[in-house]
C-alpha cells in the first residue's frame, strides 16, 4: 500500500508541475528580460537559449509530421492527403469530427432503478437515475459506429492479465538473480540474455507450432491463453532490465533492515520494491505495451469476437479499398492511451532505463 501511495504522490506532483510550467515559463522570461535590461545577463545567453529551443522545436515538429498527416486525413472526412490536384494544403478544407464519432460511437450512461429496503418493513424505496447522453452518434450522421469499444475491452482484458502474470514472475526472478547466489545462476543469466535477443522472434518463427498446440488444447480463442503467451515473451527482457536496476541498490540497506529484525519478505516489500519504483514502472509499462500492441499472434489465435485493437484496426482494410479517414481516426484513438502513458510516465521510464537504483 505504501508503494501505491508513493506512486500516487509522484503522479500528483507531476500533474502539479505540468500545471505550473506555463507560469514558471512566464516568470523566467520576465527575469531574463529584466536581467538583460539591467546588464546582469549578456544578450547572447538568451539568444543561445532561443536558438537551441527553436532547433529542438523544429526537430520535434519533423518527428510529429507523420502524426499530423494522419490527423489531417482523419479530419478531412475523406482521407485526403496534404497534397491534392489543387496544391499543398496544410489544413483540411472542410474539417469534420465524424470519423472520430464513428470510432467512439454512442457514449450513453443508461438509466438505472436502485431499490433500498426499509428496515423492519416490507416496503422499499426506489430511485430512478436519469439517462445521461454524452455522445449520440446518430445525431452526427453516424448510423453504424465501429466496434472500437468492444475491441478496446478485449485489449484491456488481454493486457491486464499479461501484466499481472508477468510481474508475478519478473519481480521475484529479478530479486533472486540480483541478490541470491545459487546453482546455475550464471547459466540462467546467459539464458535470459539469449531469450532477450531472440525470444519474440522465436515466438513468431514457431507460430505454426504454437497455433497447433493451442488448438489441440482448445485455447486458440482464449484471451487468457494469449495473455500467458505475451507474459512469457515479456519475462526475459524485463527480468534482465529490473535485475540490472536492482543491482544498483546498496546491499547495506538490506543489511540494516535485517539487523532491525525485518524478515526476508519485509526486506523485499519495504526496502527493495520501494527503491525500485522507477524500474518497476518501466517494466510494467513495457509489459503492458506487449499485450496492448501485438498484432501477429493475436490475429492468428483469436476469432472476430475477441479481436484486440491492433487486429480490429487491420480489419478495416477492405479487399479493394481502405477507408483512410476512419482508418486514421481509429489509429489515432488507439494510440492516444499509449501516448498518455508515456507522457505521465516519462520520468519513471528515464529512471528505470538508467540501470541504477540510486542517484548520487
Amino acid at each position: 500500500m505504501s508503494l501505491l501511495s508513493a506512486v500516487g504522490r509522484k503522479l500528483a506532483d507531476d500533474t502539479k508541475n505540468v500545471l505550473r510550467t506555463p507560469v514558471e515559463a512566464v516568470r523566467d522570461v520576465r527575469y531574463t528580460v529584466r536581467g538583460v535590461r539591467n546588464g546582469e545577463i549578456p544578450p547572447s545567453e538568451p539568444l543561445k537559449t532561443v536558438g537551441a529551443t527553436t532547433g529542438a522545436l523544429v526537430i520535434v515538429l519533423l518527428l510529429l509530421f507523420p502524426v499530423y498527416w494522419i490527423l489531417q486525413a482523419a479530419l478531412s472526412g475523406t482521407g485526403a492527403s496534404l497534397y491534392s490536384s489543387s496544391g499543398l494544403s496544410l489544413l483540411p478544407k472542410e474539417p469534420t469530427l465524424q470519423p472520430f464519432v464513428w470510432v467512439v460511437g454512442d457514449l450513453i450512461v443508461p438509466a438505472y432503478s436502485v431499490s433500498v429496503n426499509v428496515p423492519l418493513t416490507e416496503q422499499a424505496l426506489v430511485f430512478d437515475t436519469p439517462q445521461v447522453t454524452l455522445l449520440d452518434a446518430s445525431a452526427h450522421g453516424v448510423d453504424r459506429p465501429s466496434q472500437f469499444k468492444h475491441f478496446f475491452w478485449n485489449s484491456v482484458t488481454v493486457a491486464i492479465p499479461t501484466v499481472i502474470i508477468a510481474m508475478c514472475l519478473i519481480v521475484p526472478a529479478s530479486y533472486a538473480l540480483s541478490r541470491r547466489k545459487f546453482i546455475f545462476r550464471r547459466k540462467i543469466l546467459f539464458l535470459y540474455v539469449l531469450m532477450t535477443q531472440v525470444g519474440g522472434g522465436l515466438g513468431i518463427a514457431l507460430l505454426i507450432g504454437l497455433y497447433a498446440i493451442y488448438v489441440q488444447f482448445g485455447l486458440n480463442d482464449s484471451k487468457l491463453a494469449l495473455a500467458v503467451y505475451y507474459a512469457a515473451t515479456a519475462v526475459p527482457f524485463n527480468t534482465w532490465l529490473l535485475k540490472t536496476y536492482m543491482d544498483g541498490i546498496p546491499v547495506s540497506y538490506e543489511e540494516a533492515a535485517v539487523v532491525d529484525g525485518a524478515p526476508p519478505w519485509r526486506v523485499v516489500t519495504e526496502v527493495i520494491i520501494p527503491l525500485s519504483t522507477a524500474g518497476l514502472a518501466t517494466v510494467l509499462i513495457f509489459t503492458f505495451l506487449t499485450g496492448w500492441t501485438e498484432f501477429v499472434v493475436a490475429q492468428t489465435l483469436l476469432t472476430t469476437e475477441n479481436y484486440t485493437l491492433p487486429v480490429g484496426l487491420f480489419a478495416l482494410i477492405d479487399e479493394y479499398s481502405i477507408p483512410w479517414a476512419r482508418f486514421s481516426a481509429f489509429a489515432l484513438t488507439f494510440a492516444t492511451p499509449i501516448m498518455l502513458v508515456y507522457l505521465f510516465a516519462q520520468r519513471y521510464i528515464e529512471g528505470g532505463l538508467s540501470f541504477s537504483g540510486m542517484e548520487g
